[in-house]
């Protein structure tokens, strides 16, 4: 009996290949797949954006003063014609009574001079002059009342502080900025997209989302501007994309937000193939794994890409499936089986 047994294992020894060091049979690999043609033919990347305000302004004084009121709050929002910030009225108050009294007296002197000439004790060019001084008088006292009202400032726009860029009581100059304010009538991200990718690819084609954590689906993007030069490092071109309406108290200039691009791509000079299923092969020239009756084959392929970020080949037999990712671990000709996922059995 034990010489029949013996005989039986003889008569069909496994082989080498099908056995693991342990002698037990080797499992059949599994591998995921990927149908191009039923794969949709689009190309998308995504980016890393950052969310920021319609207009980003310093507001400032046109006069010179000293700032006794600032009651705005940073990160607070602010409507339009609210105070923003107010210098010490005195100054210009006088200034203003100073300039009506000078156009008072500039108007009785008009008069007295008209006068004169008229009984022709005076010159009519000394009337002349004297109208101009009024004149005069009248301008300063136009420039002392915008003066005053200019040593109020108030809010162009709704909007939400960012910065209190001077402290209050203190002496500021025109011009010196004294608040930044955000216009957050209309939110927008911003992107910087590589030269080639820009040039490659029609604007109006892609289809642009963002991706909140607070929000479970894609959040529909719309193209407004693009800086129309390079950045100095990287080669990029800055977008613009605006937001809907969304109200969360979260999306302030400065957050970060990823947007994805999607672009259609035209299959009549291949398709497309996740990088992860392209391989060199011997002679360094690309190829892909493809399943067919239980086995892998080898197939080699053309690689093109117009954008430097989809790959498309060409080459493939109609209907391929294609191993999708660790094809390196496969040899051509060996026995697989399609990958369908994780079950449980109880």
């Amino acid at each position: 009996m034990i010489f029949l047994c013996g005989a039986a294992v003889i008569a069909a020894p496994a082989s080498a290949q099908d056995l693991a060091p342990s002698g037990i049979a080797k499992p059949v690999t599994s591998v995921k797949l990927t149908s191009p043609a039923q794969d949709a033919q689009q190309a998308s990347r995504t980016f890393f954006g950052r969310i920021a305000a319609r207009e980003t302004v310093d507001l400032s004084f046109e006069v010179g003063g000293h700032l006794v009121e600032l009651p705005v709050t940073e990160g607070k929002p602010v409507t339009r014609d609210e105070l923003i910030a107010r210098l010490e009225l005195g100054p210009f108050e006088r200034a203003v009574e100073r300039a009506q009294v000078d156009l008072e007296q500039a108007t009785r002197a008009v008069e007295r001079a008209e006068t004169l000439a008229q009984q022709s004790v005076g010159s009519q060019v000394q009337a002349e002059d004297a109208r101009s001084a009024r004149n005069t008088a009248d301008i300063a006292l136009r420039e002392a009342q915008a003066a005053l009202e200019d040593a109020t400032l108030t809010a162009p726009f709704d909007g939400l502080v960012a910065q209190r860029m001077t402290p209050n009581f203190a002496n500021v100059s025109p011009g010196q900025p004294i608040v930044r304010l955000h216009d957050m009538s209309e939110i927008r991200v911003e992107i910087d997209v590589p030269e080639r990718l820009f040039q490659a690819t029609d604007p109006a084609a892609v289809v642009w989302t963002g991706a909140l954590p607070q929000v479970v689906d894609p959040i529909p993007l719309q193209i407004v501007e693009y800086d129309a030069q390079t950045s100095s490092v990287g080669q990029t071109f800055r977008v613009s994309l605006a937001l809907p309406d969304l109200d969360f108290a979260t999306l302030i200039p400065g957050a970060t937000m990823s947007v994805t691009a999607t672009v259609p791509v035209d299959t009549a000079d291949g398709v497309l193939l996740p990088a992860t299923a392209i391989l060199p092969g011997a002679d360094r020239k690309p190829q892909v794994m493809i399943y067919a009756d239980g086995q892998v084959r080898a197939v080699p392929v053309e690689v093109v890409s117009d954008t430097g970020t989809d790959l498309r080949v060409i080459g493939l037999p109609e209907g391929a499936q294609v191993v999708a990712v660790g094809g390196h671990l496969l040899t051509d000709g060996q026995e697989v089986r399609p990958y369908l996922g994780l079950s449980v059995q109880e």
